[in-house]
């Protein structure tokens, strides 16, 4: 199973120019992947043009809240993700998947690399 999931979202940010302060409206877009140890795919995605932050974290199962213990006996169905908030004007979604598709294997089962477990699928 692969996660990847897309949401648009806009956002302000107050700038300063000639001492007057104008606040401007930017668009923003978030996408989701599951492809693998989450610290890996984020530092990934965290050093690409556009991408103005990463969040790892966990997607899907039955516990809610679960701590990286909880997910390692591979009994909560969780796997690990990576939210990426990025500037569609300097990346666009398709070159996300592409970098997402170099760095995941989808033909290793609940397996990414040398990581091991039913949340690195």
């Amino acid at each position: 199973m692969n996660i990847v999931k897309r949401q648009k979202q806009h956002s302000a940010r107050l700038h300063s120019y000639h001492n007057h302060s104008i606040l401007l409206l930017m668009g923003t877009e978030k996408a989701t992947f599951g492809a693998g140890c989450f610290w890996g795919v984020e530092e990934t995605f965290r050093n690409l043009k556009g991408v103005l932050s990463t969040a790892s974290g966990y997607a899907g199962g039955t516990k809610e809240n679960p701590t990286y213990e909880d997910v390692c006996t591979d009994k909560t169905g969780h796997a690990e993700v990576v939210e990426v908030e990025f500037d569609p004007s300097q990346t666009t979604y398709d070159e996300l998947l592409d970098v997402f598709w170099s760095n995941h294997n989808p033909t290793t089962l609940n397996r990414q690399g040398p990581d091991v477990g039913t949340q690195y699928r």
